[in-house]
């Protein structure tokens, strides 16, 4: 447990007191839905680390890998989401040191995931109080939650639907400490230990997000006026707020909060900022205009002697805020964060729409699709894999190396051990006839191991007759997956694809159901969710399509397509995932990297196909 500190305010923030008992700090975060969630233990040592120091920002990946696309920003008080743009609050709680996070107790939910999710921070004190008088249950409604927690089943049961969930009670490390306040914030910015700035990606957006979000905070001093339009003239366009951004009114604590969106949205509700400062919709003695905003349009200055756009001087040009699709030199989520803040603090900004992804062609009648050429069948399914019996590792080995009788003074790759001497994996792994100074090499690629750890890492694979090196990733044997069962589609429609105007299109349809997961899976007999299903991908009809097409009917019946594994996109665990063979899902655009034109792609996937070991088209049953 970190020592207490002493805590100062930093730009109008309170972050502790003079004297007094010691308090635990728990930081935590608005979601969507109102409640403010805690971070972890380790986070909240990182973030209070920083109070310490200079007072400013910090990037959540140097301590939780999860975390990596955030930013919180201590200035402003919130957190930032570099690759989509969204921002939300976050708050300093303080609470008694002897509560469940000052002796780092955390009370946990199983989720339908089967992972665990921890309790808000007063539910989890109130859970622990309760535990340590050994009441036999708590009832959680006066917290406003409609759940029984029952502590000698520990389970948390639906007063409602009574439906039951577990729970845990686990030991964590305790969060910190705290008596006053830091010292007063530097001029340099985070990260930079030896007194210079800093000049990574994750600093060089908290400091400019940080300019931008100040500049809010001195437009209290400024009063908004909307000008009265002239006669009924044409409406002026809605306000379009930068690509995939939206604005969002479920954060009831007066802070700007933001979300995914793919439309444009009005400007019809105040915005605010995390001061409660506001811009409302209209003044008292001005006349509200549909649609009106108080943006200059590009081209255009307003003046008038009742609005205080006079104080921008009329050459001042709006700031363009542009290719928000992440093909220009700025960050997108960085562009348009200080759209944003510009455009509450009063700041002529130019702002435009963002285009849209073509994702699915045209609607096509039955009638129009047709099987592809040399392709007989337009679907294939695979089953609920059956466990082969199994083949002897040390035969399997065996198959793929040459003994080597003087091995050279190097080190074995898998066990870091030199291979003039034993094994890593002597005493862990026995085989009768099997010594463990005992050195192969593979037959192709010509790297040598120790066979032990090679039988080691046969063991902890597949198990399914294939090797694969671990220095080169050759691939000895036919390498299958743990794909769960699906069905795959595939025929012609008749439209074609950017950069193929002379050919019409392949389309693949993938739909895998959620089920059980198998004893080849991560957590044999757990469930697996399988998200955006059905799933369409698209490949030019020619004959290189229609070769990438053949050797995807082998990955799918190798079960190489899909696994089973942790989402990169939203963090979700026994989810079924991509499996390294990249797939175009964007029929019309490029504007998400998923889609055409794309010069390079067939022979890109050819070449992760041969990574996979698909390197030929196999006499599949057409």
């Amino acid at each position: 447990m970190s020592r207490p500190g002493v805590l100062l305010p930093v730009n109008g923030h309170n972050f502790g007191s003079q004297g007094g008992p010691p308090r635990v700090v728990v930081w935590e975060w608005l979601n969507e839905h109102g409640r403010w969630r805690p971070y972890t233990a380790t986070v909240c040592h990182h973030i209070e680390n920083a109070l310490r120091e200079d007072g400013r920002g910090r990037v959540l990946r140097q301590v939780d890998a999860q975390l990596t696309p955030y930013v919180i920003d201590l200035q402003t008080m919130h957190q930032y989401r570099q690759d989509t743009g969204t921002i939300r609050p976050v708050r300093r709680n303080l609470f008694e040191a002897s509560s469940a996070p000052g002796k780092g107790i955390v009370w946990e939910w199983e989720n339908d995931a089967g992972s665990w999710t921890p309790y808000d921070t007063e539910i989890c004190i109130a859970i622990q109080n309760a535990y340590e008088k050994h009441h036999p249950y708590l009832d959680l409604t006066t917290l406003g939650f409609c759940y029984l927690v029952h502590f000698h089943s520990m389970c948390q049961v639906n007063r409602q639907t009574h439906r039951k969930r577990r729970l845990r009670r686990r030991m964590d490390l305790a969060y910190p400490l705290t008596m006053g306040s830091i010292p007063k914030s530097q001029s340099w910015p985070v990260g930079s230990g030896s007194g210079l700035p800093c000049s990574c990606p994750q600093c060089l957006l908290v400091n400019s997000t940080r300019a931008a979000s100040n500049a809010i905070l001195a437009s209290q001093r400024i009063k908004f006026h909307l000008v009265p339009p002239p006669a009924l003239p044409p409406p002026p366009p809605p306000l379009i707020y930068p690509p995939g951004l939206r604005q969002s009114n479920t954060y009831s604590g007066g802070a700007a909060g933001w979300g995914r969106t793919g439309e444009g949205v009005r400007s019809t509700g105040g915005i605010r900022n995390g001061s409660g400062f506001s811009r409302s919709q209209s003044v008292p003695g001005t006349a509200p205009y549909p649609g009106q905003n108080n943006l200059n349009r590009p081209g255009e200055q307003r003046t008038s002697g009742s609005s205080s756009r006079a104080s921008i001087p009329p050459g001042v040009p709006a700031l363009p805020v542009k290719n928000l699709n992440g093909s220009g030199p700025v960050h997108p989520a960085l562009a348009g964060m200080t759209g944003i803040l510009m455009c509450a603090a009063g700041l002529p900004v130019c702002l435009t729409r963002a285009p849209k992804p073509i994702l699915h062609p045209p609607p096509v009648s039955k009638e129009d699709i047709k099987p592809v050429s040399g392709i007989s069948g337009i679907c294939r399914k695979t089953k609920k894999k059956h466990l082969k019996k199994s083949k002897n590792p040390e035969e399997v080995v065996r198959r793929y190396i040459q003994k080597v009788k003087s091995p050279p003074d190097e080190d074995c790759t898998i066990c870091m051990e030199r291979l003039v001497t034993a094994s890593g994996y002597d005493g862990v792994l026995s085989h009768r006839g099997l010594r463990a100074e005992l050195v192969g090499k593979l037959g192709k690629c010509n790297h040598m191991y120790h066979v032990l750890c090679l039988v080691a890492m046969y063991n902890n694979g597949n198990k399914d007759g294939s090797l694969q090196c671990p220095t080169c990733k050759a691939i000895y044997g036919e390498k299958t997956g743990t794909q769960p069962p699906g069905k795959m589609e595939f025929h012609v429609i008749p439209h074609s694809l950017p950069g193929y105007s002379e050919s019409k299109t392949i389309r693949i349809v993938y739909d895998i159901p959620s089920g059980m997961q198998g004893p080849e899976h991560p957590n044999p007999g757990k469930k697996f969710t399988a998200r955006g299903f059905p799933r369409h991908c698209y490949l030019p009809d020619n004959d290189k399509g229609r070769k990438v097409l053949r050797l995807l009917l082998a990955a799918w019946e190798r079960r190489l397509i899909f696994a089973i594994g942790t989402s990169s996109t939203t963090g979700e665990s026994n989810t079924v995932v991509w499996n390294e063979i990249h797939h175009k899902t964007e029929f019309g655009s490029n504007l998400t990297g998923h889609g055409y034109p794309d010069n390079n792609y067939l022979d890109n996937i050819l070449a992760e196909l041969h990574r996979q070991g698909v390197m030929e088209e196999r006499s599949l049953p057409y």
